[in-house]
């Protein structure tokens, strides 16, 4: 498997402009457990990609939010059922949720940011009528720290969706908003920054020592991540990356995220009772995604593979081209990244082939 596993990833390069390309495959009962890479980490020093070479987790990190978020849930310091405001000051909920003429920004539960039910415009993919999103901006090289009062301001200037809840709950919007506002519902109730308070709450016990939130004032040891791309140009964006907290500021190595995806689906990080509500009830965002409580869900149509369905995979995806999801039909574990930005669908497709080497 190994060999097959390398053989692939060698292929990556050069394709779709992957530069860099990096996985790791464990099965539940132990027998398997590769990790391999391909191309060049960084373009200017010419160092290699590894499978011990650090990379941009992205949205991954909204599985450790959540993670958090169901832990101090449980350490009754907060609740998931109870409304935003409870936590947060009006200067962050007052007129964030403003649909047809009703705020209902108090009104918003936590659950529904875990879930992206809650309604909210995205800060970051959304356009105001007539500007350019946030991301649009990044894009052109305008590099920005946004703290949470900022991305507050954002959000007042956009649309929302639909009102929170809506349909029973059956309604999502994906929302980079909703798990910033839950980074500021950890800081408030442990009364510290996130960093400190995921590193007591996930990393630490985990024993995650190459996992962090990123930060470029900040040199580690293991170096810089892994180079991302926007097609042939490589994205440095210091600033925002460093501001870009639990809703996709997560560094980690392949190694690493194996060990928290194993912990969160097999109930090492909170009660796996969490798991029917977790996965009871799936909302579409975007085809062929759906999303539940801080996780998507590929389970492609029938249609699409009529004598051979796909099997179901569980995790989430990133921006950069990150991956982490169980495949429960074949009882594996898969992660890795291909650090570019233009093609959402090739990690996807190269998590599907890495899982079909699988006998």
């Amino acid at each position: 498997m190994q060999a097959k596993l390398q053989a692939l990833l060698d292929r990556q390069i050069g394709r779709g402009n992957v530069t860099s390309v990096v996985a790791g495959v464990q099965s539940a009962d132990g027998s398997l457990d590769v990790a391999a890479a391909a191309g060049l980490a960084d373009p200017a020093s010419g160092s290699a990609m590894t499978p011990e070479t650090p990379y941009h987790l992205a949205s991954i990190a909204k599985m450790y939010t959540a993670s958090a978020i169901l832990k101090l849930h449980e350490q009754d310091q907060l609740d998931v059922e109870e409304t935003i405001a409870t936590y947060l000051p009006a200067s962050l909920t007052e007129g964030l949720h403003v649909y047809r003429g009703t705020d209902y920004g108090g009104q918003i539960r936590v659950y529904q940011l875990v879930n992206q039910t809650s309604g909210l415009a995205d800060y970051f993919l959304d356009k105001p009528k007539g500007g350019r999103s946030v991301f649009d901006d990044l894009k052109q090289g305008h590099d920005r720290a946004l703290d949470t009062a900022q991305v507050v301001e954002v959000v007042r200037g956009l649309t929302p969706k639909f009102p929170p809840g809506q349909g029973g709950g059956t309604r999502a919007h994906y929302a980079d908003t909703n798990y910033r506002l839950l980074g500021a519902i950890v800081e408030a109730v442990t009364g510290q920054p996130v960093a400190e308070a995921f590193g007591q709450l996930i990393f630490e016990p985990l024993a995650l020592a190459h996992t962090h939130f990123y930060d470029a004032g900040v040199a580690r040891p293991e170096g810089e991540p892994a180079t991302v791309y926007l097609k042939a140009s490589p994205l440095h964006l210091p600033r925002f990356l460093t501001s870009h907290t639990t809703e996709g500021g997560i560094v980690s190595t392949v190694r690493e995220n194996l060990v928290f995806l194993r912990a969160f689906f097999e109930g090492r990080l909170f009660d796996a009772a969490w798991f029917d509500r977790l996965t009871g009830r799936w909302n579409r965002i975007f085809f062929p995604m759906q999303y539940g409580y801080g996780l998507m869900r590929l389970n492609l149509p029938r249609a699409f593979s009529p004598f051979k369905p796909f099997p179901e995979f569980v995790g989430h995806s990133g921006s950069t081209g990150s991956f982490a999801y169980t495949c429960p039909d074949k009882a594996l574990y898969l992660v890795g990244t291909v650090n570019q930005i233009a093609d959402p669908g090739r990690p996807i497709r190269l998590m599907m082939r890495i899982a079909s080497l699988v006998e």
